[in-house]
């Protein structure tokens, strides 16, 4: 690692450690996590970067509809708003998942101990409820790695769920550009038994032309806290994305000329997406005897999604090609289980997790012939499939206390994952294949707590990502079939980093990383809004992240985050410049930035509670994003600047909290995405000017 972080670590680690001596009391920073642990422990405990959002944080005077309304506080973290309600939020941890071109991919999620990630790696956070949360716990660094496979991160999800007095609230907000949010929540239970319901609607007219959207959610939990079994969690959950339109890219001509305009290939075709989910879990937990305890969380739903994307007739033309319309039908499943032993001066977790993916792939050309020929409709069949995934893990962790002050974590992961393809479509030849990857995974950390309320920390583990079905799903010519050529990619993990509370009222935190990647995945072709991959031979990442809060009185609070990353290829290697390919031309520089990847972060934060009412400006900048791997084009760096005025007023057992909110008040021109590697130049997906929002919520 570069000699000059080491420094910076270690003169930060004794100035925290320092300066921190004699705080004695519980203190604001010291929240509980689980998700790197498994268990239960104090954040200054932990030997990796973590952190938690309340639920005011997510919640207050936001949409609640995209995480990248809170997330943008955490330093590492970097989500990209696409505004474009046909494709996922662009979430990448330590630049882990800055290739994706829809979907999540390379950080693992979790709502309510369930994954929201699929056994091969992809993962969707439209059904993340963000009006009914009680926390968000995000996970960066090497101790991820023991979620298995894509696990560059994790972001958990825990919805409130407790016995109390029945409560009703109704949530509302709207704003700009036809956006509106309309809400209810119903919590209560007479102990041990809790129940909860929260459904919602989320519309929007889009801030670009062809871009409307509608969400709906619903997620139902159910609890019994204390049964003869243990503590029993029942969760269901739905989201429905009928024909949410998709202006797809613009290039950097046409987003200076008018940036809400849809590309025109996407008038067009009429590319569009629908989506359609439903999910049911369970978790139980609960004590064997004193010493040992267990948690087992099962899960089944399924998932639908019907894409029209902008493939030229001409290129649908070749009888191997799969058509413009992806039709999927997914069915999904699986069951993690670990038992725990506490000793003395030790914990013990042992841990199995098997999921499988059923999917019906097909696929149609996006156009007809008859009467005359029409684009943007479902045509003739080309692509008929069925395919299999499944992930089988072993896992095991320890944590022990070598004194008060010094404690060691180790873990291994042993995954094995398979892909299985059954070609039913068989005009052109079979087209079925199968893949399958394994890999053990170490990871081992050292936490030493400097005072009571400070600690310094080590870390290393051994990463494992596989591609993902849609990424094997296409090959580089362009026809259908398995691409067997992918490799997984493999990195190595190491992290330094420091917590401290010099007071109740100001703490803070710094980390630095340096992250060696083998076989990374990336964007070999994407035209038309479909992309395949390739692997690159070898990436590096270095980088800082750092956080501080203080809080001078009761009425004022202020928050800032940073984080700097150089993340570049470490090795050259050679791309296509357009698809289909079937010999790579391109060359990519050693040296060159990833894309999808800004190298500087920043969140400011400051909240005055004032008698009148509460107000709150924030400030988020980012450098520029690079669109390719070669570099040759990037969407600028900027800043923007956001306030929000909110007030809660009582009426006997009602109250009543209303809020608005001003985004990006300079009205700054930005890009709030980049398309990677787009072969058309279509690399810009713009973000509104300056926007407002209005909202309430009433509880009863």
């Amino acid at each position: 690692m570069n000699q000059r972080v080491l420094v910076v670590v270690g003169l930060a680690a004794v100035f925290f450690s320092c300066t921190a001596t004699g705080q004695e009391s519980p203190l604001t920073l010291d929240r509980v996590v689980v998700t790197a642990t498994r268990t239960e422990r104090a954040q200054f405990d932990v030997p990796a970067s973590t952190d938690v959002l309340t639920r005011d944080e997510v919640r207050d005077a936001n949409l609640r509809v995209n995480l990248s309304e809170s997330l943008v506080r955490v330093p590492g973290v970097v989500v990209l708003n696409r505004h474009n309600f046909a494709q996922d939020l662009q979430i990448s941890i330590r630049g882990f998942g800055a290739r994706s071109t829809f979907g999540v991919r390379g950080v693992r999620l979790y709502v309510d101990g369930i994954p929201a990630t699929m056994p091969d790696g992809q993962g969707q956070v439209s059904h993340f409820p963000l009006n009914a949360v009680d926390r968000i716990e995000v996970l960066r660094g090497p101790f991820s790695a023991l979620y298995g496979n894509s696990s560059g991160g994790t972001i958990t999800m825990t919805t409130r769920l407790a016995p109390g007095p029945s409560e009703v609230e109704l949530t509302g907000a709207a704003g700009s550009h036809g956006t509106w949010r309309a809400g209810a929540n119903v919590t209560g239970g007479m102990n041990p038994y809790a129940y909860a319901l929260d459904a919602s609607r989320f519309s929007t007219d889009g801030y670009r032309d062809y871009s409307a959207a509608r969400r709906d959610v619903v997620n139902v939990r159910a609890a019994a806290l204390d049964n003869p079994l243990g503590r029993l969690r029942l969760t269901f959950n739905a989201v429905d994305i009928p024909e949410a339109e998709d202006p797809l890219g613009l290039t950097r001509a046409q987003w200076q000329n008018n940036p809400r305009q849809a590309s025109p290939q996407a008038l067009q075709f009429r590319t569009r997406k629908s989506t359609d989910q439903q999910q049911l879990g369970a978790q139980l937990a609960g004590d064997f005897s004193q010493r040992w305890s267990y948690h087992a969380a099962a899960w089944a739903g399924r998932r639908s999604v019907t894409q029209f994307q902008a493939i030229p007739v001409a290129v649908q033309a070749s009888p191997t090609h799969p058509g413009g319309v992806i039709d999927l039908d997914r069915s999904y499943g699986g069951v993690d289980a670990r038992a725990q032993l506490a000793l003395d001066a030790s914990v013990l977790t042992f841990g199995v997790n098997i999921e499988r993916l059923d999917e019906n792939r097909r696929g149609y050309e996006n156009f007809r012939f008859q009467p005359a020929l029409t684009l943007g409709e479902q045509g003739r069949l080309r692509r008929d499939e069925r395919n299999v995934v499944e992930a089988r893990d072993a896992y095991a962790q320890a944590e022990t206390r070598l004194s008060s002050g010094i404690a060691l974590h180790a873990g291994v992961r042993a995954s094995n994952v398979e892909f299985r393809g059954s070609d039913r479509f068989l005009t052109n030849g079979d087209d079925s294949g199968r893949a399958r990857y394994d890999s053990v995974n170490p990871t081992v950390g050292a936490v030493f707590r400097t005072s009571s309320s400070s600690s310094v920390y080590a870390s290393y583990g051994r990463g494992f990502e596989t591609p993902t079905l849609n990424e094997l799903a296409y090959r580089p010519d362009g026809s259908a079939g398995f691409n067997t050529t992918l490799e997984p990619a493999r990195s190595n993990n190491f992290e330094l980093g420091a917590k401290v509370a010099w007071s109740r009222q100001l703490h803070g935190t710094v980390a630095v990383f340096y992250i060696d990647t083998e076989n990374d995945i990336v964007v070999r072709t994407n035209t038309g809004g479909r992309s395949t991959f390739a692997n690159a031979a070898a990436t590096r990442r270095r980088g800082v992240e750092a956080s501080l809060g203080w809080q001078p009185s009761s009425a004022l609070s202020m928050y800032a985050s940073v984080a700097a990353m150089r993340a570049e290829f470490s090795e050259p290697f050679v791309l296509c410049s357009a698809a289909p390919c079937t010999q790579p031309t391109v060359l990519v520089a050693q040296g060159n930035r990833l894309p999808g990847v800004p190298e500087r972060t920043a969140y400011l934060e400051a909240k005055y509670r004032a008698p009148l009412a509460d107000f709150t400006l924030e400030v988020h900048a980012q450098s520029k994003l690079r669109a390719d791997d070669r570099n040759t084009e990037a969407a600028p760096g900027y800043a923007t600047f956001n306030a929000a005025i909110a007030r809660t007023f009582v009426l006997g057992a009602t109250t009543l909290r209303a809020f608005v909110r001003v985004d990006n008040l300079l009205d700054a021109r930005i890009v709030g995405s980049v398309i990677v590697n787009e072969a058309n130049g279509r690399f810009f997906e713009p973000a509104p000017g300056r926007s407002w929002l209005a909202g309430l919520d009433l509880r009863l």
